[in-house]
């Protein structure tokens, strides 16, 4: 077999059909993929959750994971923030020609590395080439199928809720920003790219109530806190209880960056009542993952508001972010 991609490769025949069973098989094979039929035949559900996302983030290969583990983990946390219990993935990959074949190998250990950390399988797939110089190197799309095991999580914040955060926020845009544009740091960021199901799961059997859950990726804690907001309910975080790296927020100053706006793909938000909110924190810590999960915040009665109160008692209003901040961070 060729050590690049080449467009035979996208053209199906003898040459397409060795890259299946050299790279592809190997890395996922599974019963229903194994088949190789048009359509894998999965167990299902009266109600599925059902996500798709591309990723194209640049470099393909960061301090902390690639394409490929970034790839299943986003897929596994959207389908986790849902209530649902992740269980079958779709992989559709457009290469470059010229694309090294070992290149591809190592990325697609990783997808298996994390689907198998994740406990799902990917069960279909599929493969394009286009030219040189008409991609950059692999683009990944991934669909993912979740089953319910109690009611979808209704994703509305209530006045009285508390707001958790599993994790220390900004590592994932840190990460990507400074390897790509090759600025070091001592030690190098790494990101947190991980499957949160477990951590979800683990919230929902302590807290029948959870009123809403988000992975903030692009956009960051800004972004999803503004999205949970409504007309009557103002959303409050203290800065001193927001889990960060020293490191990281030091970096953030350093190049005035906004640590709220900085993409995370190893951290979910919940939003619970207050009753339950130190038990599903206790629950979140047992959990790899959950170490650092802390209470950030509450929602109240208000009028549509994100605030960030100092330790001095100040207030200051969050936006939701607008243009371009860290460009293709997944």
């Amino acid at each position: 077999m060729a050590d690049t991609i080449t467009l035979a490769h996208g053209s199906g025949g003898k040459a397409y059909k060795e890259l299946i069973e050299s790279v592809f098989i190997p890395a996922f094979s599974n019963e229903c993929l194994s088949r190789l039929t048009d359509s894998a035949v999965c167990s299902g559900a009266d109600k599925l959750a059902f996500t798709t996302d591309s990723y194209c983030v640049s470099p393909l290969f960061f301090p902390g994971g690639d394409i490929g583990r970034l790839s299943v983990c986003g897929t596994v946390n959207d389908l986790s923030a849902s209530g649902a219990v992740p269980k079958y993935i779709s992989v559709g990959m457009i290469i470059e020609a010229g694309f090294p074949i070992d290149s591809l190998k190592r990325i697609c250990a990783s997808m298996a590395q994390a689907a198998k950390e994740a406990n799902v399988i990917i069960v279909t797939g599929d493969t394009k080439v286009v030219e040189k110089g008409n991609a950059d190197g692999i683009y990944i799309n991934t669909a993912g199928i979740g089953l319910f095991e109690c009611e979808p999580v209704p994703q509305q914040v209530m006045a009285g809720d508390m707001i958790i955060a599993s994790g220390q926020i900004g590592n994932h845009g840190i990460a990507i920003m400074s390897a790509r544009e090759n600025i070091e740091f001592t030690p190098p960021f790494e990101s947190d790219a991980a499957p949160l199901n477990r951590l979800a799961q683990a919230a929902m059997r302590i807290c029948p109530e959870v009123h809403a859950m988000r992975d903030p990726t692009r956009g960051g804690l800004a972004q999803s806190l503004c999205e949970w907001s409504c007309s009557d309910i103002d959303i409050a975080v203290y800065d001193s209880k927001i889990p960060q790296k020293v490191s990281v927020s030091s970096a953030c100053e350093l190049l005035g960056l906004d640590i709220m706006q900085i993409a995370n793909e190893g951290v979910m938000l919940f939003a619970v009542p207050r009753d339950y909110a130190e038990a599903v924190v206790q629950a979140l810590r047992k959990e790899r993952y959950g170490e650092h999960a802390c209470i950030i915040g509450e929602a109240i009665k208000g009028t549509g508001n994100v605030y960030a109160v100092s330790e001095l008692g100040t207030k200051r209003i969050i936006r939701m972010p607008v243009g371009e901040l860290l460009p293709r961070i997944c």
